[in-house]
C-alpha cells in the first residue's frame, strides 16, 4: 500500500502542475479523444457542477458522458441549458447514461435528442440470478430502444458490469445480449474493468464481435485481493496493448471512469488522465 500511497502522492502533484498549463502546452495527438463519465466526480457535480465543468476543462478533457437523468432533466437543469453550460467552458457531451421505465422511454429519448448527444446509454440492467430468459427480454428490449433511438436520429447502447457473465443455460449472458441484439440499432459500451474483473479477456470480444463496441470505459484495477477499480496508472490493466484493438472493436469514443476514488475526486481524474494521455502518446 505504501507503494501505491506514494505513486499517488507523486502524481497527484503532477497533475495539477499539469492542469495549470496552457491549452497549447498540454496538446498531444490524441488529446481531443479523452473523455470523462460524470458519474466518477458525482461529489463534485452535486455541490457545484459549473466549478465542477470548469476543472475538468482546465485538466484537459474535450468530451463528458452525463450521468444524473431524470424526468427529462440532466442535473436538475433542462437540456439545452446543460448543453450550454458544457460548451461554454470548451467541452462537448456525445453521451449520456439513463435509467428509465419503458413508459417514459420516449421521454427520455426526446430529452437526449434535445441535449445533443450521439449517445443514450442504458447503465445497467437488474439481473437477480442468471438466466437466460432475463437475457433475452433484455435483448428484446434493448432492440425496442434502439430502434426508437434511431429514429430520433441517436444511438443506444448498453454499459456492462460483471454480472453480465455468469453463466446461464445458453451460454454467458454477455453473450446472449451481444447475438440476439440488432448491430445496426444496438451498441455496447465495454466497460474494460468490469470484463475483466469478471475473468475475461476484452479482445478475444473484439475479435468475436468486432465493431460492437463503439464505445468504452476506461479505469484501472489494483494489484490487491478485492481488484478494485483505481487511477489509470496505478493499477495492473495494460491500456497500451487494448489500444491497439480500438479499430476492430470499432471504438468511436472511450470515457475515463472510477466508480470509487480515493479522496479528491478531480485530483483522481487529473491523475487518470495525466497518465492515460502518457500512456497513449507513446
Amino acid at each position: 500500500m505504501s507503494t501505491r500511497r506514494n505513486f499517488l502522492k507523486t502524481a497527484s502533484l503532477g497533475a495539477f502542475a499539469f492542469a495549470g498549463l496552457s491549452k497549447e502546452s498540454q496538446a498531444r495527438p490524441d488529446k481531443k479523444s479523452i473523455g470523462l463519465q460524470l458519474y466518477t466526480v458525482r461529489d463534485h457535480t452535486q455541490k457545484d457542477l459549473a466549478a465542477t465543468l470548469k476543472s475538468l476543462s482546465e485538466t484537459g478533457y474535450n468530451f463528458l458522458e452525463a450521468a444524473s437523468y431524470g424526468n427529462g432533466k440532466f442535473y436538475g437543469m433542462a437540456p439545452k441549458e446543460l448543453k450550454k453550460l458544457v460548451e461554454g467552458f470548451g467541452m462537448k457531451l456525445n453521451s449520456s447514461h439513463a435509467g428509465f421505465d419503458d413508459s417514459v422511454a420516449q421521454q427520455a429519448v426526446d430529452a437526449h435528442a434535445e441535449l445533443g448527444v450521439k449517445y443514450l446509454v442504458l447503465p445497467w440492467m437488474q439481473v437477480e440470478r442468471p438466466d437466460a430468459g432475463i437475457f433475452m427480454k433484455a435483448a428484446e428490449r434493448f432492440n425496442r430502444l434502439g430502434e426508437m433511438c434511431d429514429k430520433a436520429g441517436l444511438k443506444f447502447g448498453y454499459h456492462n458490469h460483471d454480472f453480465e457473465f455468469k453463466t446461464t443455460d445458453r451460454g454467458l449472458g454477455y453473450d446472449i445480449l451481444l447475438n440476439n441484439t440488432d448491430p445496426d440499432n444496438v451498441l455496447f459500451e465495454v466497460d474494460l474493468f468490469w470484463m475483466k474483473k469478471a475473468g475475461y479477456n476484452p479482445v478475444d470480444y473484439f475479435n468475436k464481435f468486432p465493431g460492437r463496441f463503439e464505445l468504452w470505459h476506461v479505469k484501472d484495477m489494483a494489484d490487491t485481493p478485492g481488484k478494485e477499480d483505481t487511477e489509470i496508472g496505478a493499477g495492473i490493466i495494460n491500456f497500451g496493448e487494448l489500444f491497439k484493438y480500438k479499430k476492430l472493436s470499432g471504438m468511436k469514443h472511450f470515457y475515463i471512469e472510477n466508480d470509487n476514488p480515493h479522496g479528491n475526486s478531480l485530483e483522481s481524474v487529473a491523475i487518470s488522465y495525466k497518465n492515460l494521455r502518457n500512456i497513449l502518446s507513446k
